[in-house]
């Protein structure tokens, strides 16, 4: 059991859909220094369900009335990908702390605008890129900025499984949906290009920029074949590190993720499960110094609720901000809107200057 802090965040949730009921709302109320406050959702079904479940202080069906409520500290945005941006920015000018699931947005010009949002308030924003709360990935991370010294190249792949939701579907509740669920004007998946790399892509390039830094410059092929797309990216960092992306869904066989790191004094070498088994990843550290290998058992495997309680502590407490902030949203939605334009051109695209959608 979790020792509860005596001062927590009063968190509002937006949106009661199957993200939230997998991942947020049990955060909210297991994390040691936040609460569920409130939640709010467009469908009265659902958010009368989720209220008998989760109990809240307060259920809104309106997210307006939710942001005048002065008793919300911080809004976590649980919905749909188009509305990231535009529910982000309410909650922002309403003085409210932002938790945002991933991709931040979907194109580099909203996103650009969210952070001028983000710098005029002042308030924390954080993106849900939760991956960064992996203790295996925690792990490795130290041992890049402590012992590595410097780092020569980086493999890494995100290859999702056709047998993924008969798996995920033998661990998690059945999610509860509603009808009356508000839903965008288009369907998102109508551009499986654009889907998987939103969906997928995002999780894949911000590993690679947590682990070796900013991303300057990308190559991609890819290929479609019996319903499955493959990309591939050559990957060039301001640190001068060479990388290589794979992000495939879906593979024929098992959730295939994981990075292979090699540096001047030591290699990483790490296999990410599936999310939500909630299992940390397998991360081997080979030090050169006494020639050993080092493997975290990163038990606590929660990465949702252990980035809201960073988030929470950024803002309670003053902590420097461990997740991804918004120039980390924005670097990552460039960098996909970069891949996306070298796959169309077969060209090395810039990744700096690089407007436009995903």
């Amino acid at each position: 059991m979790i020792k509860k802090e005596a001062r927590r965040l009063r968190v509002g949730v937006l949106g009661c859909g199957p993200i939230a009921q997998f991942a947020h709302l049990e955060s909210s109320v297991k994390a040691r220094n936040a609460d569920l406050y409130a939640i709010c959702d467009a469908a009265p079904d659902l958010l009368a369900r989720m209220a008998a479940t989760y109990e809240p202080t307060k259920a809104y069906a309106d997210y307006d009335a939710m942001l005048a409520d002065p008793e919300v500290e911080a809004v976590i945005v649980a919905i749909s990908d188009a509305y990231h941006v535009p529910m982000a920015i309410r909650a922002l000018e309403a003085g409210k702390h932002v938790l945002c699931e991933k991709p931040l947005g979907t194109s580099v010009e909203e996103v650009e605008a969210l952070k001028k949002v983000v710098e005029r308030t002042g308030q924390t924003l954080q993106v849900g890129h939760m991956k960064r709360f992996d203790p295996g990935l925690e792990a490795a991370e130290k041992f890049i900025q402590t012992e590595m010294g410097q780092m020569l190249s980086l493999k890494a792949w995100y290859c999702d499984s056709t047998h993924r939701y008969t798996m995920t579907d033998a661990v998690q509740p059945l999610p509860i949906t509603s009808k009356l669920a508000k839903k965008p004007s288009g369907d998102p998946k109508a551009d499986l290009r654009r889907y998987f790399m939103l969906a997928h892509g995002s999780h894949l390039v911000d590993t690679a920029r947590f682990l070796c830094g900013e991303i300057t410059e990308v190559r991609a092929r890819l290929l479609e074949r019996f319903g499955a797309y493959s990309w591939f990216v050559e990957t060039g960092f301001a640190n001068g590190v060479l990388g290589h992306l794979d992000l495939t869904v879906a593979v024929r066989m098992d959730w295939f993720e994981g990075f292979q790191l090699y540096g001047e004094n030591g290699s990483i070498v790490a296999k990410t499960y599936n999310p939500w088994y909630f299992k940390s990843s397998d991360v081997e550290i080979f030090s050169e110094k006494d020639a050993t290998y080092h493997r975290p058992l990163g038990a606590d495997g929660h990465f949702f609720r252990r980035q809201l309680e960073g988030f929470a502590d950024t803002i309670l407490n003053g902590v420097p901000q461990r997740g991804a902030n918004i120039d980390d949203g924005l670097a990552s939605v460039r960098v996909m809107a970069a891949i996306a334009e070298s796959a169309r051109t077969g060209k090395a695209v810039s990744v700096t200057d690089m407007q436009g959608a995903v």
